[in-house]
């Protein structure tokens, strides 16, 4: 006789799993009053699960609805996942039960069904959609992330429309006191002052340009290849009064044709561009600096640099940013020196983005059911998925957050530095 299904379960979790499970074909196990219940509601849910074990066929069946934990904030389900990585620890079944577990197979043969709608677009590597980080695509990848909705980014990310890690003065700050600091930081960095010239290259909505006009007294450009940020940034700049001084263009960042900017910042575009491109975009960069000016790196990175990328069939990379790509910061340094560019200070603010990431999560919460009528619930489902992963993984040191400084230093050393770090600690 065929195994049930949560045989199944139990035999890869163990009888002590700390979870009651129970299945579409009426089976259980368990304790009842364990602290989550998972309910397999249907067989297209466990075909999600044999076809893609893991996190992505979880996500699948989550998205769906064929995999339903018992209690769950769907707008931040990060003390689910603490829990489940934490407490369910698959094993491998031995020898004796391997027949068992091939005759389940065979009685239940892994059939991918159709994928959530929320996945499809944004799985360009599997349609026709160009070279890998040609024009046309990234055009694409950016537009899946970004062209949402306004509105849905206004009720996550806040007041300052910053979706880049924050930097906190102190864990009690809030999230836009915490995005003012980062911005604040930068521009200290980049040593801007009255009359400068800057360009921020995959500017958002235009958060670092308002800032550093508003602040610094600069000249700034901005440029994103998301027509709804353009638009909003935009407006926001003449709502400010800034227009004068600040502008956002929609273009990629290669169609910027100005040269000579005193300062150049790039604040979470690096992921998108892929690592085989950081010689020719660094490249880039130096020439739009003048003699002596500086450039602000910074993006999400893995803490080692022998793999870099994100895996093509892991969930990030199938449902929030189509073709991004993370390596280390050592390679990042590397390419930068490497194309001309002096390095003069780097750090790693990976905590900073784990809060960045729980407040995200709790202005989802506050703002849910606003969210799904803007986006859909599967969207918005997607997202809590994605914030509370990315603050786990923060948090456990998976991921980074890496600021690297630099200076387009002449032929005689000159480098605008002084002989101590001027924009504090």
């Amino acid at each position: 006789m065929t195994m049930s299904v949560a045989e199944a379960f139990r035999m890869l979790f163990g009888a002590t799993a700390p979870v009651r499970f129970t299945a579409y074909d009426g089976s259980a196990t368990g304790p009842e009053d364990a602290a989550y219940h998972v309910d397999l509601r249907s067989e297209r849910g466990l075909n999600y699960l044999l076809t893609s074990p893991g996190s992505v066929g979880m996500a699948r069946a989550y998205l769906m609805g064929d995999l339903v934990v018992d209690p769950i904030d769907e707008a931040d389900p990060y003390d689910v996942l603490v829990f489940f990585e934490d407490a369910l620890t698959p094993s491998r079944p031995g020898l004796a039960r391997l027949p068992e577990l091939l005759s389940f197979l065979r009685a239940h043969p892994p059939r991918l069904p159709q994928l959530p709608p929320q996945e499809t677009p944004g799985n360009l590597h599997r349609l026709a959609h160009g070279l890998t980080h040609g024009r046309r695509r990234d055009a694409e990848a950016i537009h899946h992330h970004y062209d949402v909705s306004n509105r849905f980014y206004e009720l996550v990310l806040g007041e300052s429309m910053a979706y880049t890690c924050a930097c906190y003065p102190t864990p009690e700050s809030t999230l836009e006191e915490a995005q003012y600091e980062k911005f604040d930081l930068v521009c200290r960095k980049l040593g801007l002052e009255p009359g400068m010239r800057l360009l921020d290259v995959g500017c958002g909505w235009g958060g670092m340009v308002r800032h550093a006009v508003q602040h610094y007294g600069v000249t700034a450009l901005g440029a994103t290849l998301s027509k709804e940020q353009a638009t909003w940034a935009q407006a926001r700049i003449e709502a400010d009064g800034l227009g004068d001084r600040a502008r956002v263009v929609h273009a990629d960042y290669r169609d910027v044709t100005e040269t000579g900017f005193d300062a150049v910042s790039s604040i979470g575009l690096t992921e998108h561009i892929g690592v085989k491109n950081y010689p020719s975009y660094f490249r880039f960069l130096h020439e739009r600096l003048k003699p002596g000016g500086r450039i602000l790196n910074h993006c999400i990175t893995r803490p080692d640099n022998t793999e870099p990328g994100i895996p093509k069939d892991g969930f990030i990379n199938k449902y929030v940013f189509p073709d991004g790509e993370l390596t280390g910061s050592g390679d990042i340094v590397r390419t930068m020196e490497d194309t001309g560019f002096e390095v003069r200070h780097q750090e790693n603010l990976r905590e900073h983005y784990a809060l960045t990431t729980r407040a995200w999560c709790r202005n989802l919460s506050k703002h849910w059911e606003e969210c799904v009528e803007e986006v859909g619930v599967g969207t918005a489902r997607v997202w809590g998925l994605y914030l509370a992963g990315s603050s786990l993984s923060f948090e456990r040191n998976r991921i980074q957050l890496h600021q690297v400084l630099a200076s387009k230093t002449t032929q005689d050393g000159t480098s605008g530095f002084s002989l101590r770090p001027t924009w504090g600690s």
